[in-house]
């Protein structure tokens, strides 16, 4: 756990960093481009095809991957992101590429004390920008995602019913639900916990995935079964929270679980959790529904989905391999598949 000083010093970077993002994010990610205030670039972190899927705010550093939802409002916590490393390990980075001597980052302190008071002032005046375009920031965003849940209705407004012959259906061999199609792609309407649409998830025929740009992302989900976000009351039965629409899917037509939330990417399970308990109490009994990532290192899904649950205060669970299942499968509908394969006559 990290003490004040250096979460204080984490910021200091973070506030300082801001002020030279221009330099900063295109050293990190040459392949990128300028738009307008944004940069905007391939995510080298994942294998991602499609230049415009990951973009920094030149002004105030945050950053968003627009195909997982990942994002943070820093350039320290973008280091971190990129480079797989703690964030006190980034912004002792970021720190020496500017010049910043910070003891409690674990550098040792050998500046005059001219140097030191030179560098309080240059530190303090950019943590007091820093907080003036968080503020402008935080209200420019509430707009633009106002704008895009009203983009994502109308959508939904012209798109027709999901066709179960979709490719990536027929991949997944799930039913369309509550699914949309818009040409040849699929839209996954996304709510907030009162029932509201706010974005949606679009799923093209190769499976490739995206949420509308500055839509709402964090605590958005996605409902499944039989639970009515505008009833007053909680349903009585089990609600599970998984990560993707096909997890959720084929917990609903092949587990026959009654109610399903779709919260879209491991990092949003915990913020799904906390809405759906915030809003419910104890009055929902929720389940988490985990990804069992094997073949990742430190194996995220399943981290992801036990933080989750240690924070709503519920249960857990996995899909259980059968022996000889590729240590590639992952989720639920991966177990679906498998099973289909390998024992059709019992399913």
């Amino acid at each position: 756990m990290r003490d004040i000083a250096t979460i204080n010093a984490i910021r200091s970077v973070a506030a300082v960093a801001a002020q030279h993002a221009e330099i900063l994010v295109p050293e990190w990610l040459p392949e990128g481009k300028r738009q307008a205030t944004e940069w905007v670039c391939r995510n080298p972190t994942r294998a991602d095809r499609h230049a415009g899927s990951f973009s920094v705010s030149l002004v105030d550093g945050c950053w968003h991957d627009f195909a997982t939802g990942d994002s943070g409002g820093d350039l320290v916590a973008l280091g971190a992101y990129l480079w797989n490393v703690r964030q006190t390990d980034a912004a002792r980075i970021v720190a020496d590429r500017l010049g910043l001597c910070l003891p409690a980052l674990g550098k040792p302190d050998v500046m005059t004390r001219e140097q030191r008071e030179a560098q309080r002032v240059r530190v303090q005046a950019a943590e007091q920008e820093a907080a003036r375009l968080r503020q402008r920031e935080q209200q420019q965003r509430h707009q633009r995602q106002k704008l895009t849940a009203c983009r994502a209705f109308e959508l939904l407004g012209r798109a027709e019913v999901a066709n179960p012959s979709h490719p990536y259906l027929m991949k997944k061999r799930l039913q369309p639900g509550n699914l949309y199609q818009s040409g040849n792609d699929l839209l996954v309407p996304l709510y907030n916990v009162c029932g509201e649409v706010v974005n949606v998830q679009i799923i093209s025929p190769d499976g490739r995935k995206m949420f509308l740009r500055d839509g709402q992302v964090q605590g958005a989900f996605h409902v499944m079964g039989s639970f009515d976000l505008m009833a007053p009351e909680a349903p009585e039965h089990d609600v599970y929270v998984c990560e993707g629409w096909a997890t959720g899917a084929a917990l609903l037509q092949y587990w026959n679980v009654m109610a399903v939330v779709c919260a879209m990417n491991a990092g949003n399970l915990k913020h799904v959790a906390m809405a759906l308990r915030e809003r419910y109490g104890s009055r929902i009994s929720l389940v988490i529904a985990g990804d069992d990532d094997r073949a990742s290192k430190d194996n995220p899904g399943s981290r992801a989905a036990n933080e989750a649950a240690l924070l709503a205060g519920c249960y857990v669970t996995f899909p259980e391999w059968p022996p000889g299942a590729s240590p590639d499968l992952s989720d639920f509908n991966d177990l679906m598949l498998w099973e289909m394969e390998h024992d059709p006559d019992n399913h």
